[in-house]
């Protein structure tokens, strides 16, 4: 029994073969970056902040079912607030924009040090952006997409929420934006 192996056929089988396991991997290792959230963090240059203890007769996140509440969280890192004032007198859209982010920020260190990953998020379920603003403020959707556009690219499109953005004449510490979570988490 004599077996005969053509060489270009082999040759040629590895040219396909090789190129796709290649694509494979690198899909793959596109897949895993996209959906672990802390990967995406580093990727966009940020990181967690250390949470900060609860500054009243509350706790940081409440968990019923597989909804995790979380608390309002304000503009805040290494224990200093990074933007406060009101938007449209000490604050553009835009620097409040990025406020919203901090705040985002230190909602997901809350997620975190509750869950132990941000790869336990299902999905963000909504959205609550309280505005700091001058009597009169119309524009509170853009301040708050900060928090959801930094959401959207941390989860994708399981970071797409339902959202309020409401302007107030005041927030705690002077603090420009805060924002509440609602998210789902994997079982």
């Amino acid at each position: 029994m004599a077996y005969s192996v053509n060489f270009v056929s082999v040759l040629c089988a590895l040219c396909v073969i090789i190129p796709f396991l290649a694509s494979m991997m690198i899909c793959g290792l596109n897949h895993f970056l996209m959906s672990n959230p802390e990967a995406k963090l580093a990727e966009l240059g940020l990181k967690l902040p250390a949470t900060a203890a609860a500054a009243g007769n509350y706790v940081p996140t409440v968990r019923t079912g597989n909804l995790l509440f979380c608390a309002g969280t304000i503009c805040i890192a290494d224990g200093k607030m990074t933007h406060e004032g009101q938007v449209g007198k000490e604050h553009t859209v835009q620097t409040a924009y990025e406020s919203a982010k901090v705040c985002v920020l230190n909602s997901l260190a809350n997620i975190k040090a509750a869950t132990g990953s941000l790869d336990s998020v299902a999905r963000v379920v909504m959205v609550n952006g309280f505005v700091n603003a001058v009597s009169g403020f119309a524009d509170s959707p853009a301040v708050i997409n900060g928090a959801s556009d930094l959401l959207v690219a941390v989860f994708g499109d399981a970071g797409k929420h339902a959202r309020a953005a409401v302007a107030v004449a005041g927030l705690p510490r002077n603090s420009t934006t805060e924002i509440q979570l609602v998210v789902e988490l994997k079982s």
